[in-house]
């Protein structure tokens, strides 16, 4: 199973997360907004050389499927630009902003910008909405299985503290969390 982190919001916040999954020897793959590592140019490296993935998340975070084909392309370039800059790679996955299933167009954009694989996911504890640590903890919990894809968001604060109790639920079941490309290796 992998856990995915949106990779947005307070530094900080992601810099804690972090130093849990160092702790812990949890790997992660954290889809990047291309504005946030722009924001903080030392993060990507930091993440890559910390042993995690990343992965683009578009540069600015909208609402993909209300943009034109040249906007879409745009975003995921942007954003492939910036992880280049600042982990050294531009990722292998996407994942669309602003919408669970790509359409045509962006699955279009996606390929020409070279992600011949847009990711999702299947356990989602809305952890973006706050409902605090404890909720966002038992809804993965409830939720995990074998090859689970989860989606949380570095910039929340509740996320970040209900990660270890989300690493040991799934240990508990026998699950070894691993990044998105060791995951899909086999597939």
């Amino acid at each position: 199973m992998a856990f995915t982190f949106h990779g947005s919001g307070d530094a900080s916040l992601a810099d804690d997360l972090l130093r849990v999954a160092a702790r812990l020897s949890v790997p992660i793959t954290v889809f990047a907004v291309g504005r946030w590592l722009d924001d903080q140019p030392s993060m990507g490296r930091r993440l890559v050389d910390g042993g995690h993935e990343v992965a683009n998340h578009t540069y600015t975070h909208p609402v993909l499927p209300r943009l034109d084909a040249g906007a879409v392309l745009d975003e995921i370039t942007k954003c492939r630009d910036a992880l280049q800059r600042h982990a050294g790679t531009p990722g292998r996955w996407f994942r669309p902003s602003g919408t669970p299933a790509p359409n045509a167009a962006i699955r279009a954009a996606a390929t020409q910008a070279g992600y011949a694989t847009v990711v999702g996911y299947d356990v989602d504890p809305l952890d973006y909405r706050d409902p605090g640590a404890a909720v966002v903890a038992q809804r993965v919990r409830d939720a995990l299985h074998p090859g689970s894809i989860v989606s949380l968001h570095t910039g929340h604060a509740g996320t970040v503290a209900a990660f270890e109790p989300m690493i040991a639920a799934a240990r508990a079941r026998g699950l070894r969390p691993v990044t998105v490309s060791d995951l899909l290796a086999g597939r």
